[in-house]
């Protein structure tokens, strides 16, 4: 246990830290509410298990040895994130007309598979505590639960949060300033990954 508690506080702090994923998991459940937003949820920590077990399998090794593969990765995930940053600032009070769905469980994966944030800390993960497992399938089984299991407490703790600041919205202008600061916080997440 002495050796879990460092992988454990640093999955902690990674996935609760404010980022894409947690941005994302905050609009929806500003606009759509909490259960509407957990397929969102559950996509966003399937895809951070899966990320970790790769990594945990060997794939910061490769993108170690491939630094060409690890910029490409890195441009692609900043590129969507992006885009996502100006979807969201674009957007207005919410109109739930029956139309208006959150997003689902693939695109959280999807999401989560173009986070240049996610890929860091899970190849940082990997390469920092492969003393903790006895071999990569083992390491990569233990990052994925232990990613997955935090991520999804996290990003219900950040779908909480957006509710609350829901009920504190009156009127259309109140929404654009938060989609628009919202937006803003997630193309801001890209900006430590540079660093």
């Amino acid at each position: 246990m002495n050796t879990m508690a460092p992988l454990v506080l640093f999955a902690l702090v990674s996935t609760i830290s404010p980022g894409g994923a947690t941005t994302l998991a905050t609009i929806s459940g500003a606009n759509f509410g909490f259960r509407p937003s957990l397929p969102l949820i559950a996509g966003i920590a399937a895809g951070l298990a899966s990320m970790a077990a790769l990594a945990g399998f060997g794939l910061a090794g490769l993108l170690l040895a491939l630094p060409s593969l690890a910029l490409a990765m890195k441009a692609s995930g900043s590129a969507y994130l992006l885009w996502l940053a100006w979807q969201t600032a674009r957007r207005g009070a919410p109109r739930l007309d029956g139309n208006a769905r959150p997003s689902g469980f693939l695109a959280g994966v999807w999401m989560l598979w173009h986070n240049p944030k996610g890929w860091a800390m899970t190849t940082g993960a990997a390469a920092s505590f492969v003393a903790v497992a006895s071999g990569p399938v083992q390491l990569g089984a233990l990052l994925a639960a232990v990613f997955g299991l935090l991520a999804l407490a996290s990003l219900a703790l950040w779908c909480a949060a957006g509710l609350v600041l829901a009920r504190a919205m009156r009127g259309d202008r109140h929404w654009r300033r938060l989609n628009r600061l919202l937006g803003l916080l997630l193309a801001l997440s890209i900006v430590p990954v540079w660093l």
